[in-house]
């Protein structure tokens, strides 16, 4: 039940609040800046670019280190603002600082209470709080070359609290990880968690190993990606990652700001590499399903397209037609039916197209058309 300061890992929760505010339609993640704080020289930087880091911003606010100074007003934030080269990875605590002004613009409530509201009640996060609260760990320093201890800080962050301001609990942490792999759609959307989960910008482009979606890190560790934050505030590291495919995570805290021989994050990461390679890959407990309907039937099979054969099935749980090569089911398409003959791809390279059934003068099902692709019984009739 110990708290320790979790730093940056407060931006995912911060990131998770303005995508929540967009699926209220409250904002849209291209809106620009100037829309909600006008008048700055960085107006033009969009709520996407800030929640990605490539708004060209820097990566601190003006004035003595944020971090290990008393909090700074929202006016004093704005007062010394500088584009820069928009579109570029740069990641920006002050991206953050301003994100909060935004969501407390929009609804006149300040970051926390909102944060309390939308996130954190509903998800039971009861010892994730603005302030520490015993029992908490005390932040150190320790001296490099006398092995003494200085505690640090503990200051109100003010307008960057939104960058790194949270206290929190390994049980705590543990309940958002859970929710980042597997969301409950009255908090925030599975989509929208999805969406958070997309890179916008690559930090290193030669080997791909690292980047940022909206508000959360993304590492690719071999074949799997993670996703999730480290922190660090004076005296004090945090790491949470999140294998959602499996739905495992590691949270660690470390009341230093260094680790000998180490960093939070790459402990994180090896960590979880670890529990992932020794854990079985559970195997789906298989049922027999109700048959499809009977408009449904014509459309499963065998269906060829440009000499690759295809198979159509029905999946009775979520009652959704699934077309995918034959022996590979890696890229599943899901259609849903809008309509008579019409069906709406939710997944893979057709996530949004239309499945057009064709059908002959008597009625009989004779191809599916998917965006223009027309997949027919006969390979030589595509």
């Amino acid at each position: 039940d110990t708290q320790y300061r979790i730093g940056s890992i407060s931006k995912t929760l911060t990131a998770a609040l303005i995508l929540r505010l967009r699926d209220e339609d409250r904002l849209s993640l291209d809106d620009p800046l100037d829309r909600y704080l006008p008048g700055t020289p960085v107006g033009a930087a969009t709520i996407r670019q800030l929640l990605g880091h490539v708004s060209g911003l820097r990566r601190e606010p003006a004035g003595d280190w944020w971090e290990r100074a008393p909090g700074m007003d929202l006016d004093h934030l704005l007062s010394d603002l500088r584009p820069g080269d928009t579109g570029r990875y740069h990641y920006s605590n002050l991206a953050y600082g301003l994100l909060g002004a935004v969501a407390e613009r929009i609804t006149g409530e300040p970051w926390w209470a909102q944060l309390g509201k939308r996130l954190l009640e509903p998800l039971d996060l009861c010892r994730t709080t603005y302030h520490p609260a015993e029992p908490f760990a005390r932040g150190y320093v320790v001296h490099p070359w006398h092995g003494t201890l200085r505690e640090e800080p503990r200051h109100d962050a003010g307008a960057m609290a939104p960058a790194g301001q949270l206290w929190s609990t390994a049980a705590d942490l543990v309940k958002w990880a859970a929710f980042l792999a597997d969301p409950h759609p009255s908090i925030l959307a599975p989509g929208t968690v999805a969406q958070m989960c997309v890179p916008v910008a690559i930090a290193d482009p030669e080997s791909w190993t690292a980047g940022h979606g909206l508000g959360l890190k993304l590492w690719r560790r071999g074949e799997r990606v993670y996703v999730g934050h480290t922190g660090s505030m004076p005296g004090h590291l945090a790491v949470l990652v999140v294998h959602r495919a499996s739905g495992t995570a590691v949270v660690a805290y470390a009341n230093a700001y260094r680790l000998a021989g180490a960093t939070i994050g790459g402990l994180g990461l090896d960590l979880l590499d670890a529990v992932v390679a020794a854990e079985p890959v559970p195997v789906p407990t298989w049922r027999p399903g109700a048959g499809p309907p009977s408009d449904v039937e014509p459309l499963t099979g065998r269906w060829w397209w440009m000499g690759r054969e295809h198979e159509a099935a029905w999946d009775a749980g979520t009652r959704e037609l699934l077309v995918y090569p034959v022996g590979d089911q890696h890229e599943v398409w899901r259609f849903t039916p809008e309509g008579p003959d019409r069906w709406r791809c939710h997944s893979g390279m057709n996530h949004g197209e239309v499945l057009t059934v064709r059908r002959s003068r008597t009625g009989a099902v004779t191809a599916l058309d998917i965006a223009t692709f027309v997949f027919t019984r006969d390979p030589w009739t595509t």
